[in-house]
């Protein structure tokens, strides 16, 4: 016998027992976009590699360490699997002049990948669902995008287990005053550094002050504060987006030890964190980035957007009983003997033209074993035809919860019978 092959360790099967709930999960995040008048966007999950050197950084982790990168065996150029959605939709709207005298509002959903170690929440192919809003410079649309999560979290029902926390990143320049007085205040304590601290101390020292490693905590506290070196014009961006979260009763924390891993953010940054998953806290991040779309090639266009994990939002929803049962069908039918099958075949799609959800058994059984597939689906009920029935050019409807007794419909009426019946099974079966 061969090998079986198995998927790739931190690439995973979603399968039928789950992928409802997935389903459930991406239809409410889909209306919840449509409400706020975001439009789709779908890109290839494999771009040129320069595309996230340029945008995410040369110095990030992302780029030194995680990416899956190859070279195309037809011309030699190196490409890349997606780490993340925000470049390649910026690539797409730059392509197709989709920013030209307009502004958008653009979401994204798919797998992303990078090389890591698999963990509970964390893995090599994972799923983000992500906005942007292209061409705004406010601090209202930045207040909008959080507002809107807020919305969301009600919606799923797991606004009681997240905490809303908020800083600013100011601008580049602002940015880079900071970095230089962070730098000569780090090189002072360079022998407590962890091993990331050092390797981070001159390509990225902001994510240095990012640290969970316990000995590090206090020298990260008493660090230069990039709010301090903030000019008006920031310190105004800021103030605004603070007061308009606060107008929308949506309390928050200011952490200013928030970072963004990439090196495209600017001005407003923030993240959804949770308690309730252990170190993987994060399920829901963003902010501004105002300079990104010109590094990638196009004008100086404002843009503000967020991503969430899908794997740890499905986490915490499962945590928490918020997730739906399983879908079962309405009506299993079941058939025996000759000529029953290509009646049942009419008479399924009779019930599924009505509304009805219908799932057939297919090929030859007893009734016994038949029954036995319609109370293993969670089927409402079951659909009998026999010899007599096609005869008759009838079918008995059977309850298969609730104890209510079966009955006889015409051919003609099994639509109207069946959706009666079913309303009835269900009231009885929450009754019960």
């Amino acid at each position: 016998m061969a090998e079986k092959i198995q998927a790739i360790r931190g690439m995973n099967d979603i399968l039928p027992d789950t992928s409802h709930q997935w389903l459930f999960f991406e239809h409410t995040v889909r209306e919840w976009l449509k409400d706020y008048g975001y439009k789709n966007i779908r890109t290839p999950i494999v771009e040129d590699t320069r595309l996230f050197v340029r945008s995410i950084g040369e110095a990030t982790d992302i780029v030194e360490k995680e990416m899956y990168t190859f070279t195309d065996s037809l011309n030699g150029d190196s490409l890349t699997l997606r780490p993340e959605g925000t470049a390649s939709c910026l690539r797409a709207a730059l392509q197709h002049n989709l920013l030209y005298k307009q502004t958008q509002r653009l979401w994204y959903i798919g797998p992303m990948f990078r090389h890591e170690r698999p963990q509970k929440g964390r893995y090599r192919q994972f799923h983000q669902i992500g906005a942007e809003a292209l061409g705004f410079s406010g601090p209202d649309v930045d207040a909008e995008i959080v507002i809107m999560l807020a919305d969301l979290w009600q919606r799923l029902g797991l606004t009681p287990y997240l905490q809303l926390q908020i800083n600013t990143l100011g601008s580049s320049e602002e940015r880079a005053a900071h970095r230089q007085a962070l730098i000569a205040y780090l090189e002072q304590h360079q022998e407590a550094l962890d091993e990331d601290g050092k390797r981070r101390l001159y390509t990225n020292p902001l994510r240095v002050l990012d640290s969970k490693t316990p000995s590090m905590q206090a020298i990260c506290e008493q660090a230069p504060r990039l709010l301090d070196y903030l000019g008006d014009a920031s310190r105004q961006h800021y103030d605004e987006w603070r007061q308009m979260i606060s107008d929308a009763n949506i309390p928050y924390v200011e952490n200013p030890r928030l970072v963004r891993g990439l090196d495209y953010y600017n001005l407003s940054v923030f993240e959804w964190v949770t308690q309730e998953l252990g170190a993987q806290g994060t399920v829901c991040g963003g902010g501004r980035y105002d300079g990104l779309i010109e590094q990638l090639g196009g004008q100086s266009i404002p843009a503000v957007g967020f991503a969430m994990g899908v794997e740890r939002l499905m986490l915490l929803l499962g945590e928490k009983n918020l997730l739906p049962a399983a879908d079962v069908p309405d009506w299993f039918v079941i058939h025996q003997g000759e000529g029953t099958a290509r009646y049942a075949l009419r008479v399924a799609q009779q019930l599924r033209q009505a509304g009805l959800r219908v799932v057939q058994h297919m090929g030859e059984a007893s009734f016994k074993s038949q029954m036995k597939k319609a109370d293993a689906s969670g089927a409402y009920g079951a659909v009998i035809i026999g010899a007599n029935e096609v005869a008759e050019h009838n079918v008995v409807l059977k309850p298969l919860h609730g104890g209510l007794p079966q009955q006889t419909a015409a051919f003609a009426e099994v639509a109207t019978a069946a959706r009666t019946l079913l309303q009835q099974i269900q009231a009885q079966k929450e009754t019960d």
